[in-house]
Order: structure tokens, then C-alpha cells, then sequence
């Protein structure tokens, strides 16, 4: 896996814009702008993202709109969204933003090291779930696609290199995890444990396997 992570990030001013890509530039991630709703939904046609920052206050299409066109598409209903907005902000905005869909909700100015370890462990699981979804395809593909029925002596071969790849994986989601726990942001809880269901669900199938 070569390609590194896409972050959409979405606010109609240039200087916020150059802002966020100043805070995450030391991160292994590719960060995408665009200048409003439509502009962002556009991106999202062809491009695969990790995590979508997303400026509340926009003309035209707002934050919240866009979100709710990101929610009902299902090629885009899963990715993360981080709301951001102005400290003076109407007080029903937060609850606008976890209603929207949101993962999470910050108030300009914020602090660029929290931006960026939220930003960081979102990446951080979203490599790990195409790692994973990698290690699902090659077990499918050898085991089903490749192998003749019964023939114990290839799958032999290849279950141990199969188990240890998965290892691997297991091994960077607890390194994540404590990460996340460092971090201590709730918002990372339905992710984690999403991972876990999968990788539990993959390592019993190649326990079965074995």
C-alpha cells in the first residue's frame, strides 16, 4: 500500500486553507482543498479521503448541507467528518454538527497540536482498515481463487504468511489504540471498535482455517 492518505479539507477562505496544510504538513498525509460545498462533493466523486475537515460557515452551500449530501451517498456516508466554525458561533451549532453525521466539532481558533492528533489517529485507522481490507482480498484470492480443494500442502505454505501479516496489523492497532487513549477523544471509540469487530472477525477465519 503506497498511496498515501487523502484529507478533504473545506473552507471558502484561502488563509484558512493555507493554515490547515501548515498544521498537517508534518504528517504522512495529502491534503485536497476546496473552496465550498460543491466543490467539495465534486472532489468526493472520484477521490477516496480518509477524513473531511469542513468549514461550517460557507456561502452558498453551507457546512451543514454539505454533510448531509456526504451522508447520503453511499460511497461517502463513511468517512469521517471534523466540523470547524468560529468561537462565536450560534450555540445549537455543536448540536448541529453531531446531528449532521460529524465525528467531531472545533471552535477557530483551535489548537494545532489537538487538530493534528485527531487528524493523525483518523489516518492512522483508516491505513490500518485498507491494510486490513488487503489482508481479507489475499486470503480470499490464494485460498479460494488460487489453491485446489484439499491441497493441504499449498495451504500450508501460505497460512503462516498469511498470519503473520494479520499479526502485523493487530500489532499496529494496539499501537493505535494507545495512541487514541493518549488522546483521550470519545470520537475515536466507534471507529476502534469497528477495526477490532474486523480484525477478530478476520483472525478467526484463518484460525479456521489453520
Amino acid at each position: 500500500m503506497s498511496d498515501r492518505a487523502k484529507i478533504l479539507l473545506v473552507d471558502d477562505r484561502e488563509e484558512n486553507l493555507i493554515a490547515l496544510e501548515a498544521i498537517l504538513s508534518s504528517l504522512d498525509l495529502v491534503p485536497v482543498r476546496a473552496r465550498s460545498g460543491e466543490e467539495a462533493l465534486k472532489a468526493l466523486l472520484n477521490t477516496e479521503f480518509a477524513l473531511i475537515l469542513l468549514d461550517v460557515r460557507m456561502p452558498g452551500m453551507d457546512g451543514f448541507e454539505t454533510a448531509a449530501h456526504i451522508k447520503r451517498r453511499e460511497r461517502t456516508r463513511n468517512i469521517p467528518i471534523i466540523f470547524l466554525t468560529v468561537v462565536d458561533s450560534a450555540p445549537d451549532y455543536a448540536f448541529r454538527s453531531y446531528s449532521a453525521g460529524a465525528v467531531d466539532y472545533l471552535t477557530k481558533p483551535f489548537d494545532p497540536w489537538v487538530l493534528r492528533a485527531k487528524v493523525a489517529v483518523f489516518v492512522e485507522l483508516y491505513n490500518m482498515n485498507r491494510r486490513l481490507t488487503e489482508q481479507a482480498s489475499m486470503l480470499r484470492d490464494r485460498l479460494v481463487g488460487e489453491l485446489p480443494p484439499g491441497d493441504a500442502s499449498d495451504q500450508g505454505a501460505v497460512l503462516p504468511e498469511l498470519s503473520r501479516r494479520l499479526a502485523a496489523v493487530e500489532d499496529e492497532f494496539i499501537r493505535v489504540g494507545e495512541l487514541a487513549r493518549k488522546t483521550g477523544d470519545p470520537s475515536l471509540t466507534g471507529a476502534l471498535a469497528d477495526l477490532s469487530h474486523r480484525l477478530d472477525h478476520l483472525r478467526a477465519g484463518l484460525d479456521a482455517l489453520s
